[in-house]
């Protein structure tokens, strides 16, 4: 697999400390094709990403994580990559690992990959106990909306063929964090060829303070339950 065939959508939000040294990682590691959704910022993030001469998206309006994600997966549709892969703006992912959730679309015709945060027994170690717990009750709701059983339903790192990409973009509903759990629902209910791959996750006072947290918990169960009676 070429780096080249690959583009890497990450959406942001008042992300200036961290998305410039997000970017330098990724093209370091030979990542050009980069997508930055700036969704709706207050801060210098738009600016930071635009330095990077990489392409920027910016919402006008805060739209959350679900309307960045649907924006950077258009986008990135229409430059017709083989994959597209999805990347957390506060540091978390280690640029290493979007090979490994990327080569299962080329070598083994999955449409989806997701990589996971609890599959691996030291990675499993690694994260605090309030978020194991977070993850395994998400997991399941994710499961009883109509979504497949998973290990780790909110992971940020994932990986599309370009088609996968196309049909999910079209479909995704969410604007907010439930966006996560929907991905899982419609991968099932498109007959998408899904796995989940582990993967290390560097966890920080920065990224810690950022993503989830049990009243957001409630918010994705509550969102989740009204798109399902809809």
């Amino acid at each position: 697999m070429e780096k080249n065939d690959i583009f890497v959508v990450i959406p942001a939000y008042n992300e200036e400390k961290m998305i410039k040294n997000t970017l330098i990682n990724l093209k370091s590691h030979g990542y050009e094709n980069i997508i930055v959704v700036d969704d709706g910022s207050r801060d210098n993030t738009s600016k930071l990403a635009i330095s990077e001469e990489i392409i920027v998206c910016k919402h006008i309006i805060n739209r959350g994580l679900g309307g960045a994600l649907k924006t950077g997966l258009k986008c990135a549709v229409k430059y017709n990559p083989k994959v597209i892969v999805t990347f957390d703006a506060d540091g978390q992912h280690d640029p290493e690992d979007i090979i490994k959730v990327s080569e299962p679309l080329l070598e083994d015709n999955f449409d989806v990959v997701v990589g996971s945060r609890l599959i691996d027994e030291n990675e499993l170690k690694n994260m605090p106990l309030i978020k194991k717990i977070g993850n395994w009750g998400l997991n399941f709701i994710t499961y009883l909306m109509g979504g497949q059983m998973v290990t780790d339903s909110q992971g940020g790192l994932r990986a599309f063929t370009h088609d996968a990409a196309e049909i999910v973009s079209k479909q995704l509903k969410s604007n907010r964090y439930e966006v996560s759990s929907e991905f899982i629902v419609l991968f099932k209910k498109n007959n998408l060829k899904f796995k989940e791959v582990p993967i290390k996750t560097i966890y920080t006072e920065y990224s810690m303070a950022r993503g989830t947290n049990v009243i957001t918990g409630f918010k994705i169960l509550f969102k989740l339950l009204i798109q399902k009676l809809i």
